[in-house]
């Protein structure tokens, strides 16, 4: 997790400071790229203690579909209405977020489709029929529905690519909240790469992570210097049940974390 720690890093050096959406005020750059090699161990960050558990709940729910943070709730923990989810902030009342990515991963559309597109099966039909394909992509920004969603996806699109026999999968992510956020998306679409290599056939290989705005929250900066202050330790790995064929029956219990002694917990409040 080398890379991550020299993202962080380069902001504080080189960023600019400036005003956000939230009022909360960031320190940003535009334009940064990081990778990990899964060979290397998953890379799920050391320097601070990452909740894997909300990591596999949100990632399954994305792929059935769920647009729900009681779904979401109940896929994580099994209960519903005695946890906090990482979407609450934006839920309504009934739990609704809108069509965020499960609606776009699962039933893409326009506002006259009647049927929308589920790119998570059209993908994976293309990687079966055309590994060599430039277009195995599955894209979160639908123009159409921008407006009803709770929030505008931050990880607008992500690509695949079968390069000798081994699987690697970039995100485009439109915008990044680099010490709560980033640690969260690496290892959600990191196990999302395996999951995906592992239903058709291929070695997982890199994931590689492309960023438009890379900030660190102002009242995030404590909490930063804090977490540059400590040693990465070994990474953890994690293994699939290989019973499951279809990536949309995995559960919570097929998905495996071994190894992980991350340094502790780091709190630091969400900018909404």
């Amino acid at each position: 997790m080398r890379a991550y720690k020299d993202a962080l890093a380069h902001i504080l050096m080189n960023g600019t400071d400036s005003t956000d959406r939230t009022g909360t005020g960031t320190r940003r750059v535009f334009g940064m790229q990081t990778r990990y090699n899964l060979a290397d161990g998953f890379p799920l960050l050391t320097t601070k203690r990452v909740f894997w558990k909300a990591v596999v709940g949100e990632l399954l729910w994305f792929l059935e579909g769920s647009t729900n943070r009681n779904r979401l709730e109940e896929i994580t923990f099994g209960t519903i209405g005695q946890n906090a989810t990482i979407w609450d902030e934006w839920a309504d009342q009934d739990g609704d977020l809108g069509p965020v990515y499960g609606a776009q991963w699962r039933l893409a559309g326009d506002s006259s489709c009647v049927v929308g597109i589920d790119q998570i099966a059209r993908l994976i039909k293309q990687i079966q029929d055309t590994p060599d394909s430039r277009r195995l992509i599955v894209n979160a920004w639908n123009i159409f529905e921008i407006e009803d969603m709770a929030l505008p996806p931050c990880h607008t699109m992500w690509q695949v690519v079968i390069l000798d026999g081994k699987m690697h999968l970039q995100l485009h992510q439109r915008s990044a909240d680099m010490f709560l956020g980033v640690p969260f998306n690496i290892a959600s679409y990191s196990l999302l790469l395996m999951m995906l290599a592992h239903v058709t056939g291929y070695e997982a290989g890199e994931f590689i992570h492309t960023i438009g705005d890379a900030h660190i929250y102002l009242n995030h900066m404590d909490a930063v210097q804090e977490q540059m202050a400590r040693s990465p330790r070994p990474l953890p790995t994690v293994s699939l049940n290989p019973e499951v064929k279809s990536i949309f029956d995995f559960k919570m219990n097929d998905i495996t974390l071994e190894g992980y002694n991350p340094w502790p917990t780091i709190k630091a409040p969400v900018a909404v």
